[in-house]
């Protein structure tokens, strides 16, 4: 070991130790004498860094893995430090300015802790919440608030919420059988089109139906994410049935008739019921 880096192998005895080191071995990755790699990195090309290492950490979080929760969120620290450094050298924002603005805002937050307003209930702690976010975004209307739920959103997540902002004005169906009506409605416009060649269409009546879908599950209280989530690990557990069986029996998959794998399919499913 070099003995200019020593300091960089030493564990921090507190959180400040601790972060000031990660803050310190990203500096020195970024310098002149750092890794090829990180030294020309931006906000932006490592923009889907921070968007997976944060999907890793909810893995970790459904498998009840504290262990490897541990190891994901030091990732998605890594980013905020890495972030962090490049608004140093930008000279925009630095670790210190990160921290205290989030502490400002949970401060501006919660009135009811800090000032000691006492709110009765959840419903109206969050209802505050959302008022001082308006405030602060200096949301106009109702649009504006739609418009702030993040692209970067997976899409069920955004259109949930959009959906969720809509209703809160009293744009919504009366009850759940009419947005089961908009889903039949939706399915009937995408078959009527789906043969043709305009694309454009296509897609925009794909969406349509998928909007609905959501709507359905926000009705139902289900996460659409969550459920959608829930069906792809549930198929496939019945592929790898499908496959595994296939291998038992000699076969390919590749050499088997979509009849074949139906049988097995089916078979997969009573399989998992009668678990």
């Amino acid at each position: 070991m070099r003995e200019k880096y020593a300091k960089y192998h030493e564990e921090g005895k507190t959180a400040e130790e601790a972060i000031k080191r990660l803050a310190d071995i990203i500096a020195l990755l970024r310098s002149e004498e750092g890794c090829p790699w990180d030294k020309v990195q931006t906000h932006k090309s490592i923009r889907s860094c921070l968007l997976e290492e944060a999907y890793e950490v909810a893995d970790a979080i459904d498998n009840e893995d504290y262990d490897n929760l541990e190891e994901e969120l030091g990732d998605v620290l890594l980013q905020v430090v890495f972030h962090a450094n490049l608004g140093i050298e930008e000279q925009k924002f630095d670790l210190c300015s990160i921290a205290n603005r989030e502490c400002d805002k949970m401060i501006r937050r919660h009135p009811h802790v800090f000032l000691n307003k006492n709110l009765e209930s959840i419903d109206k702690v969050l209802e505050k919440w959302e008022n001082v976010k308006r405030k602060e975004r200096g949301t106009a209307s109702h649009t504006d608030s739609m418009m702030n739920v993040p692209n970067a959103l997976p899409a069920l997540i955004r259109s949930y919420k959009i959906q969720k902002k809509a209703a809160e004005v009293g744009f919504d169906w009366e009850d759940v059988s009419e947005a089961f009506s908009k889903v039949k409605e939706e399915t009937y416009e995408l078959l009527e089109i789906y043969q043709g060649n305009d694309e454009t269409s296509i897609k925009e009546e794909v969406g349509d139906l998928l909007f609905a879908v959501v709507n359905v599950a926000r009705f139902l209280g289900v996460n659409p994410e969550e459920a959608l989530n829930f069906t792809s690990s549930k198929f496939i557990d019945r592929f790898g049935f499908i496959e595994k069986t296939a291998k038992l029996q000699g076969k390919r998959l590749e050499d088997m008739s979509l009849e074949e794998m139906d049988k097995l399919w089916d078979q997969a499913k009573v399989k998992n019921r009668n678990l």
